[in-house]
C-alpha cells in the first residue's frame, strides 16, 4: 500500500473518530448521569437527540463553506465549537444544561464528519475512494472498541463528567493534526464562494437525483438502527442482562467488530460483483438478520449471546452497505461534492435523530422494542435499495 495513501487514512480517521469518541466513551457514563442529574433513562437519550440533530444541522453548512474557504479553516471552526461544548458538558449542573452542552458539541462535531469526506473525494473517487473511506472507518473503529472501556474505567475512578475530560484532550489533539499535519486539498483557483441561488440550485439537483437520494437514505436509515442501538445499549446490558459497565463495554465493542471488519473488504468485493449488486445483497443480508431477530424477540426476549451475534451479523452486512453508499452518492457530484457530502450527511444524521426521537417513548429497558426498531430500519433500507440500484447492477457488475 503506498505511504501517502496509508497516511491519509490514519489523519483523516483520527479527525473522523472526534464524533464517535463523543458518542462512544459517552455510553457507559448514561445510567451514572441519569442518576446524578435525577432524570429517567428518557432524558438521557434526548441528549444523543440534541447531538444527532445539531450534528445533521451544522453539516449544511461545513460543506458550502469548505467549498468557499477550503478544506481546513471550516475544521477550525468545527473543533473550537466542539471544545466550547465539550467544556459546557463538563459543567453540567442539570441534564438541561447538558442538553444543551451537547448541542453545541453536534455543531462542531460535523464538521468533521463532512469535511473529511469532502477530502477523500478530492484526492480519489471509485473503488479507490471506497478502499480509503474503508481505511478511515479502520482506524475509527478503534472508538467503539476502546472509547467504552476507557469511559467506564472513568466512570469508576473519577465519575462521568471525567469522560467530557478527556474529550477536550482528544479535540486539542485533534486540532493540532489539522494545524501541522492535515494538507490543504482544494486549491484557491477550484473554491467557489457561497452563493444562496447556487446553494438552493445545487441542493435541487441533488434532491432531484434519485440515485443520490436513495444511496443516501440507504445508509441513512442503516445508521438510524446503530443509532436506536446506542441510544438504548447501556440501559438494556447493564439494566437487563445485568452486565457491568465493564462487561457492557466489551459486548458494544463485540457488536462494532463486525462492521469494521466488514468494511474492509468492501473494496474488493465491489470491484469483484459491481458495487451496487454488493450494496443490495448486504442490505437484504441486514434485513435478514434483523428479522430473524425480531422473530424470536417476539416469542421471548432473546438471549445476551444470541442478541449479540445477530447484531455482530446485521452490523457485518452494513459495514459493506455504508461506506459504499458514501461514496456512491458523491461520485456523479464532484464538482459540488461538499454540499453533496453536507446534504448526504444532515439527511442521514436527521434520520437517526427522528428515529430515536420516535423510538425513546417505547425503549423500556428490555431488547425487544429495539429489536422492532431496527428491523423497520433494516425493511425501509432494503427497500430503498432495491429501488434505488436494481437496474444499475448489470452496468456496474
Amino acid at each position: 500500500m503506498q505511504t501517502g495513501f496509508a497516511r491519509t487514512a490514519i489523519l483523516l480517521g483520527l479527525l473522523c473518530s472526534i464524533g464517535p469518541f463523543a458518542i462512544d466513551m459517552y455510553l457507559p457514563a448514561m445510567p451514572a448521569i441519569a442518576s446524578d442529574l435525577a432524570t429517567d433513562s428518557a432524558g438521557v437519550q434526548t441528549t444523543l437527540v440534541a447531538y444527532f440533530a445539531a450534528f445533521g444541522v451544522a453539516q449544511l453548512f461545513y460543506g458550502p463553506l469548505a467549498d468557499m474557504w477550503g478544506r481546513k479553516p471550516p475544521l477550525y471552526l468545527g473543533l473550537a465549537l466542539f471544545l466550547a461544548g465539550t467544556l459546557g458538558c463538563v459543567l453540567a449542573p442539570s441534564i438541561g444544561w447538558l442538553i444543551a452542552s451537547r448541542f453545541v458539541q453536534g455543531l462542531g462535531g460535523a464538521a468533521v464528519m463532512v469535511i473529511p469526506r469532502a477530502i477523500v473525494r478530492d484526492l480519489y473517487t471509485g473503488a479507490q475512494a471506497t478502499r480509503l473511506m474503508a481505511l478511515i472507518m479502520l482506524v475509527i473503529s478503534v472508538s467503539p472498541m476502546l472509547a467504552p472501556l476507557a469511559g467506564s474505567g472513568m466512570v469508576a475512578l473519577a465519575g462521568w463528567r471525567a469522560v467530557f475530560g478527556a474529550m477536550i484532550v482528544a479535540t486539542m489533539l485533534s486540532l493540532a493534526l489539522t494545524a501541522f499535519v492535515l494538507p490543504e486539498t482544494l486549491p484557491p483557483d477550484s473554491r467557489e464562494p457561497v452563493d444562496l441561488a447556487h446553494l438552493l440550485r445545487g441542493s435541487r439537483v441533488l434532491m432531484g437525483d434519485i440515485a443520490f437520494m436513495g444511496l443516501t437514505f440507504v445508509g441513512g436509515f442503516g445508521m438510524a438502527s446503530f443509532f436506536v442501538f446506542v441510544a438504548s445499549a447501556s440501559f438494556i446490558y447493564t439494566g437487563f442482562y445485568g452486565l457491568s459497565p465493564t462487561g457492557f463495554s466489551l459486548a458494544f465493542a463485540v457488536n462494532a467488530i463486525g462492521f469494521f471488519a466488514a468494511s474492509q473488504f468492501a473494496a474488493t468485493i465491489g470491484e469483484r460483483f459491481g458495487m451496487a449488486r454488493m450494496v443490495v445483497l448486504a442490505t437484504t443480508g441486514f434485513f435478514v438478520f434483523a428479522a430473524t431477530l425480531l422473530a424470536v424477540s417476539l416469542y421471548a426476549q432473546p438471549s445476551l449471546a444470541f442478541l449479540v451475534i445477530m447484531l455482530i451479523l446485521a452490523n457485518a452486512c452494513l459495514g459493506l452497505v455504508i461506506p459504499t453508499a458514501m461514496v456512491m452518492a458523491l461520485d456523479d457530484h464532484g464538482d459540488m461534492a461538499g454540499l453533496a457530502s453536507s446534504l448526504g450527511g444532515t439527511l442521514q444524521m436527521m434520520v437517526g435523530a427522528v428515529m430515536i426521537a420516535i423510538a425513546s417513548p417505547f425503549l423500556d429497558g428490555s431488547p425487544r422494542p429495539m429489536v422492532v426498531v431496527i428491523a423497520i430500519c433494516a425493511l425501509i433500507a432494503l427497500a430503498l435499495a432495491l429501488t434505488t440500484l436494481q437496474r444499475r447492477q448489470p452496468a456496474a457488475a
